[in-house]
């Protein structure tokens, strides 16, 4: 289906800079547009891109001034990046929604699953579960006994959901995530590990999105907890009873030990550690592969491992370079000193 410049430019609350006939049918990026299709430029320091590219339509930023001739109908919105996920989101909504429980799924016959929901072949909902309204339950899901999951969840295929463990509203479960695991705890007894139970479970809030492959241990007692707005990426391990503040966002790789607290807010990069027991303050925002061993304050901003400040990382890691200059003159220096005091 194919939209025009002015039905875009309405629908974003926009204006058209050129042909507002101009019709778009799909998306590019910006450096790779082709005739009929929609892009954006939202970062400056792609700019070059928007004099070469080919796209039909491009959206920019309100304040934004050409240096040169552009071929593409501009609409411009205070916001282009916003705009564009706005139109990426509205095609999502227009495709078809799978419907139906298909008849190689099981469903335990105590479990409560709504009437509007998708239930995908080879799925299994056990004893007492309950899923919402709306919910998608792709193929070979699992979900464990009084288990519960809220409206308009999407559970892709082969997510685990252990038993015990509650799901919000409006959240997106990417294929492979594990919610529910034990947790890495054992006692050491003359040199043998034993087991420590974990009888807890994993609360996660509405509005969350858990990428791929990441995995959340439940609690030894009580809960581990995923509060709502928080966006994790693929490959996310967090351990028994962390707590993970509101809107808090972790790329790939990060790595939380148990006990720990992170605040609301928060920005983890990639592969970043967290110690176990510390509290990391809201707003805080770590560079990716940083190590944090101690609790941080409040809209800290840190980097290396273990981490410091970045300013004080940035201070350091300039003096690097530096460093066989700095000891070759030391060294010059200490034998300079040495024969002073043969000299004496």
């Amino acid at each position: 289906m194919e939209f025009t410049a002015q039905q875009i430019a309405d629908f974003l609350k926009g204006i058209v800079v050129g042909d507002a006939t101009a019709k778009a049918g799909n998306f590019s990026k910006i450096e790779e547009g082709t005739p009929g299709t929609l892009s954006f430029l939202a970062n400056p320091k792609y700019e070059r891109f928007i004099y070469q590219t080919e796209a039909s339509i491009v959206l920019v930023n309100s304040d934004f001034l050409p240096t040169a001739p552009i071929k593409s109908t501009l609409i411009k919105v205070p916001d282009a990046y916003t705009s564009f996920a706005s139109l990426l989101s509205l095609v999502k909504q227009a495709k078809a929604k799978k419907s139906g429980i298909d008849s190689s799924s099981f469903i335990a016959p105590t479990a409560s699953v709504d009437e509007d929901c998708y239930v995908g072949a080879f799925a299994f909902i056990g004893e007492n579960a309950s899923i919402g309204k709306g919910c998608m339950i792709y193929p070979f899901a699992y979900i464990g006994d009084n288990a519960t999951i809220g409206d308009n969840t999407v559970v892709n295929p082969h997510v685990t959901v252990y038993a015990d463990c509650s799901i919000g509203s409006n959240c997106i479960i990417h294929a492979g995530v594990v919610i529910g695991a034990d947790g890495f705890g054992f006692t050491n007894n003359d040199g043998e590990f034993r087991k420590i139970e974990h009888l807890g479970n994993v609360v996660i809030e509405d509005n969350v999105e858990i990428g791929a492959n990441t995995t959340i241990d439940r609690a030894v007692m009580g809960s581990t907890i995923i509060r709502k707005g928080v966006k994790l990426d693929n490959l996310i391990q967090i351990a028994h009873n962390v707590e993970v503040g509101e809107n808090t966002a972790m790329a790939a790789q990060v790595g939380i030990a148990g006990s720990t607290k992170v605040g609301s807010n928060c920005k983890l990069g990639g592969q970043v550690g967290l110690n176990g027991h510390i509290t990391i303050g809201d707003s805080t925002q770590i560079a990716a592969q940083s190590g944090i061993m101690y609790s941080v304050e409040a809209n800290s901003r840190l980097m290396g491992s273990p981490a410091v400040s970045i300013k004080k990382f940035l201070r350091s890691n300039i003096l690097i370079d530096k460093l066989p200059d700095i000891y070759r003159t030391l060294n010059n220096l200490q034998k300079e000193i040495d024969e002073l005091k043969k000299n004496k």
